[in-house]
C-alpha cells in the first residue's frame, strides 16, 4: 500500500509533529497531510481522500465529533486520539472504534496503524460503528449493546443478552440468549474490565459470568454454576469467596 494515505487532524502542532514522525518511522511509504480543524478537515478529506484519519477527540471549540457529523457516512478508517475524558475512552471501547491516548506511546501507535491497515483492505469500514459511537455520545450514558469485532466484520449485542463469555486463547466466545455463540477478536480481560460494572464477574480466569443469567450454584472446593441455558461453569478457588460474596451467599 505504497500510496496509502493518511490525515492528521489536531489543532496542537506538537501533535500532529509526532505522529506524522511516527508515520515516517513506522510506515515511510505513506503520504501524509493535516489539518487543525473541521473546516480545513472536511477540505482535505474532499481533495485528499485519505484512507484513514487520525482525528482528536477535543479541539479548540470543536470535537473531531462535530467533524464525523458533517462529513455524514466515513468511507475511511478512524483512529481517535484524546489526552483525557473517562467518556470518551469508555464510548470507544463499547463501539469497539480505535483510539490512543496522549501522549502517544510509539508500540501501541504501530499496532493501531497495522490492525487499522488490515480493516482497510478487507473494506470493514467503521460507519454502524461511528453511528454507535454518536448515539453513546448523545444519551451521555453506559450503552445497553457492545460491538464485537469479529474475522468477518463488526456485530453489535446487548449487554443483558450474553450468559458468559468464555477465554480461547487470545479470543473471547460470546454464549448468548439470541443465537449462536459469537467469537471476539479481544481478550477476556479487555471485556472483564468493561463489563465490571455491568453485573458480569470474573468467576475463573477463563469464564466471565452475567450475574443475572445464573441459575444455580452448586458447592465444592470452587463451586459450579449452572447458567440459564443449562452450560455449567467452574468457579476457581481463588475467585469464590469473593463470588458469594457479591451473591450474597
Amino acid at each position: 500500500m505504497d500510496d496509502f494515505r493518511i490525515l492528521i487532524v489536531d489543532d496542537e502542532l506538537q501533535s500532529r509533529s509526532l505522529i506524522r514522525k511516527l508515520i515516517s518511522n513506522n510506515f515511510p511509504s505513506f503520504i501524509t497531510d493535516e489539518a487543525e480543524t473541521v473546516a480545513s478537515a472536511i477540505e482535505k478529506i474532499r481533495q485528499f481522500a485519505p484512507q484513514l484519519v487520525f482525528l482528536d477527540v477535543q479541539m479548540r471549540g470543536e470535537t473531531g465529533f462535530e467533524l464525523l457529523d458533517k462529513i455524514g457516512s466515513a468511507n475511511f478508517g478512524v483512529i481517535f486520539t484524546t489526552a483525557h475524558s473517562e467518556f470518551a475512552i469508555s464510548a470507544f471501547r463499547y463501539s469497539a472504534l480505535d483510539y490512543l491516548m496522549k501522549p502517544i506511546d510509539a508500540e501501541e501507535f504501530k499496532a493501531a496503524v497495522e490492525k487499522a491497515i488490515v480493516r482497510i483492505k478487507k473494506q470493514q469500514l467503521p460507519v454502524d460503528q461511528i453511528e454507535f459511537l454518536k448515539e453513546i455520545k448523545s444519551n451521555q450514558k453506559t450503552p445497553d449493546k457492545l460491538t464485537i469485532p469479529t474475522a468477518e466484520g463488526f456485530l453489535f449485542i446487548g449487554i443483558n443478552d450474553i450468559f458468559y463469555c468464555h477465554a480461547v486463547g487470545n479470543y473471547t466466545e460470546f454464549h448468548i440468549t439470541t443465537g449462536p455463540k459469537i467469537v471476539s477478536s479481544y481478550t477476556l480481560g479487555y471485556y472483564a474490565e468493561m463489563l465490571a460494572s455491568r453485573n458480569f464477574f470474573r468467576v475463573h480466569r477463563s469464564y466471565l459470568v452475567n450475574l443475572a443469567h445464573i441459575k444455580m450454584y452448586k458447592k465444592g472446593t470452587g463451586g459450579t454454576i449452572i447458567m440459564h441455558n443449562g452450560d455449567e461453569i467452574e468457579v476457581s478457588r481463588n475467585s469464590k469467596q469473593e463470588f458469594l460474596k457479591i451473591l450474597k451467599l
